[in-house]
């Protein structure tokens, strides 16, 4: 699916991936009006009309959206414990880097072209405190609008943790419903699930136990919009998407008086690259320092991807990242030469094959010799279970989506988000898979339940189109990495900002989940990426990895959600008190 595919710059843009008690609330738009002392007083009483039209359509031109909000409550129950909780499901309205928010400022000619600007869709579930269930039912005294409304009466010290998938394109359903909401859907763990009607039920594993969350919607996906002169342009890009999620963190911040809360980022997939440059971000140009960052299927280094490696000559590590997950994947069908091994010293193995003996194949290049081109074919076919001919013919060099498709054979398609799953393929004679199995057996389970849920206990998008993914045909994968002042002309790559964001900040704590049977962003890539982070040694215990028998979407494998629920929530907890590296709290997990 759209969400989670990583697109090379330099290459193709064929790899892109229950509550009660409403109460609504409309925000005055963001932008202030203009101070009556610089108006002129009208002359006449037709002049004052013509000022007062004037005006009214300079107000229309420069706000094209207005902040919203409705309240809705209820509870969920987290192994075993009952949390109320109030909802805010909304938008807040973003603007491009450069804006100015004093209206006689704007252009001249604003009226006839609409400087850009979006608004940001959320939904943020605020934990009531104990002894507060009156507000939970919504029976809280303040009126509409004031401020313990508005904070959701939730403590200003407890943690929030704000929760985004990636694509780019996507919307954050998928996060939302599937892992740290108060409701999930109930998916098949690794096969096609039937048609609606989906089942919706208590979530046990929901975050809302450690933190209170607000999952994001990007830019143009879900209810989020964009309008104005050039707004793909001013929001369809690595550095741009990042000043927007900015925009939008800064305000929910003081909308909901969270500013002395410890804070965190979530991010999935393209998701963490987002993370990457905006905790840097963040930093440097809003003076907000996060407590932690957490990973979920990473990708910060677009070098690094096993999409499209082929159209970059020369840089062989994506091969040796992918290796890994290419043995687990046929590990857990079956297909792998001899009798069923374990899985953990199995994935050692390899690992140290690919950063050894297979590099040093890679690196010769066609000065390889023969008889150790055999060796390593059959090698390759010990941990792929392709066979030594397609692996001889592939000169030792297969992709993700060449395994994918030649892994079962020519009728049989296996996962790309996650290698369990299987399907028919589409075109046996292709030499790569044509979909992803995994997407096409889950996604309409999690976009059907949220557009019910978001309605029926939300209360909100009864007239309005929810978008789970949007195309992008053109993102700006340009970006201006720390110390730079002008985008640099490579693929992408977030580490420097990362990196950056942790020498600064010494008590920036970044968790990294990923899940074995992920062939999007395979895990041995993320370990490879925080092993090769630019920062000193002392800093390295901030740093902890975390991995699942899963795939991208880890939270898919309820066993591998009530593992990754029990690591976050306790890497919330050992990171609020600020305590400093010497500290020593973050357990850094290695390799598996």
């Amino acid at each position: 699916m759209p969400r989670f595919h990583h697109l090379l710059p330099s290459v193709v843009a064929a790899f892109l991936a229950l509550g009660v008690g409403l109460i609504i609330v409309h925000s005055s738009p963001l932008r202030a009006d203009e101070p009556a002392e610089t108006r002129e007083t009208p002359k006449s009483s037709a002049s004052a009309e013509r000022g007062r039209e004037k005006e009214s359509k300079n107000e229309e031109a420069q706000t094209h959206f207005s902040a919203e909000q409705q309240r809705s409550t209820g509870s969920v129950t987290v192994e075993g414990h009952t949390i109320n909780y109030v909802a805010y499901a909304g938008t807040l309205v973003v603007h491009p880097k450069g804006w100015d928010d004093v209206p006689q400022n704007a252009p001249q000619d604003e009226d006839k072209n609409p400087p850009p600007e979006g608004s940001m869709f959320y939904v943020a579930y605020f934990k009531v405190p104990e002894g507060s269930a009156a507000a939970a039912h919504g029976k809280s005294t303040a009126s509409p609008g004031a401020s313990d409304e508005l904070t959701g009466v939730s403590s200003p010290a407890r943690p929030v943790t704000f929760l985004y998938n990636g694509g780019p394109g996507s919307s954050t359903v998928w996060l939302h419903m599937g892992a740290f909401g108060p409701r999930r859907v109930i998916t098949d763990d690794h096969a096609q699930t039937p048609p609606a009607p989906y089942r919706l039920v208590n979530n046990d594993y929901s975050l809302l136990d450690a933190s209170d969350v607000v999952f994001v919607d990007a830019p143009g996906t879900g209810f989020s919009r964009i309008v104005g002169k050039d707004r793909d342009k001013a929001f369809y890009g690595v550095d741009q998407d990042a000043w927007a999620f900015s925009d939008f963190i800064v305000q929910f911040l003081s909308k909901y008086g969270r500013w002395n809360s410890p804070k965190y980022l979530f991010g999935e997939s393209y998701g963490t690259t987002r993370s990457g440059a905006l905790s840097y971000l963040l930093e440097t140009n809003r003076d907000i320092n996060f407590n932690g960052v957490v990973l979920l299927s990473q990708i910060l280094n677009y070098d690094l991807s096993a999409d499209a490696p082929q159209f970059n000559p020369g840089i062989d590590l994506p091969y040796q990242l992918a290796l890994p997950t290419y043995a687990a994947t046929a590990w857990y069908h079956h297909k792998l030469p001899g009798e069923q091994r374990e899985l953990a010293p199995l994935l050692q193995e390899v690992e140290q094959f690919a950063m050894n003996e297979y590099q040093h194949a890679l690196n010769a290049g066609t000065t390889l010799s023969a008889d150790e081109r055999d060796r390593i074919v059959a090698k390759l076919h010990e941990y792929t279970g392709l066979s030594q001919e397609y692996i001889r013919t592939a000169n030792l060099r297969i992709n993700g989506g060449e395994f994918e498709k030649s892994l079962e054979g020519s009728e049989i398609t296996t996962g790309r988000l996650d290698t369990r799953f299987v399907g028919p393929t589409l075109d046996p004679l292709s030499e790569e898979a044509e979909y992803d199995p995994q997407s096409a057996a889950i996604s309409s389970a999690y976009v059907s339940s949220f557009n019910d849920y978001v309605r029926r206990q939300l209360h909100y998008g009864q007239d309005k189109l929810y978008k789970p993914e949007i195309e992008i045909p053109h993102w700006n994968f340009q970006h201006a990495a720390p110390g730079t002042n002008e985008p640099l002309q490579q693929a992408v790559n977030v580490m420097p900002d990362l990196a950056a964001a942790m020498k600064m900040d010494p008590q920036l704590h970044v968790l990294l989940n990923a899940g074995y049977f992920d062939l999007a962003t395979p895990f041995y890539e993320g370990v490879y990426e925080m092993q090769h982070l630019d920062i000193p040694q002392s800093l390295r215990g901030n740093i902890e990895l975390q991995f699942y028998e899963s795939g991208h979407m880890v939270y898919a494998h309820e066993p591998a959600l009530k593992q990754m629920h029990d690591n976050v929530a306790a890497f919330i907890q050992h990171t609020q008190g600020a305590a400093g590296p010497s500290a020593q709290r973050a357990r850094s997990g290695g390799t598996p």
